[in-house]
């Protein structure tokens, strides 16, 4: 009888340190992820979008082709839908639960959609990893995965993270749904 309530204790303590080792290890197999198609105007699929929670905010990766060369702004938008091809305006306005200026050089901003530019090759591929602390996946009111989830759309131009409402970023020429 002692040996078998010894070989219990024994498990309960090694399920015990696994358990803890498991929480204590951030990158575990549970982290919460979603990818999605990144599309342009015509609809035609470009590139990938990958977002991942971290500790305090999302992982995002970024590949792509066939993007203008350059410069352009990059914002997560409130609503995950790109039915509108030729402006994506489905996508609404950008993730902002605090009614935040726009621009990471704002005083008073940035709000929570913001993401720094996106810069593409001369051959016309993009691949970027980034952090924003700004949102979450699944959790507090600037979570990406809401009701309708989000979008993550790009602009043809700069965005100067200070001109509202947008940083002068110009038109939407490529959106991924985030659900």
């Amino acid at each position: 009888m002692l040996a078998l309530l010894n070989r219990y204790k024994f498990l309960c303590l090694a399920l015990t340190l696994g358990c803890l080792a498991l929480l204590a290890c951030p990158g575990s197999a549970f982290a919460l992820s979603t990818q999605a198609e990144l599309i342009d105007n015509s609809g035609s699929a470009i590139g990938t979008v990958q977002v991942e929670q971290g500790h305090k905010g999302v992982l995002v990766n970024i590949q792509a082709k066939d993007l203008p060369p350059g410069y352009h702004g990059m914002h997560f938008h409130a609503v995950g839908d790109c039915s509108d091809l030729a402006a994506f305006k489905s996508a609404g306005g950008h993730v902002n639960p605090f009614d935040t200026p726009h621009g990471f050089r704002n005083p008073d901003g940035p709000h929570e959609g913001n993401l720094p530019n996106l810069v593409v090759a001369a051959d016309g591929t993009v691949e970027v990893e980034l952090y924003s602390d700004l949102v979450e996946l699944d959790f507090g009111p600037a979570k990406l995965l809401d009701d309708d989830g989000t979008a993550l759309i790009i602009h043809t131009d700069k965005d100067d993270h200070y001109s509202q409402p947008i940083g002068g970023s110009g038109g939407r020429i490529a959106c991924a749904v985030i659900q």
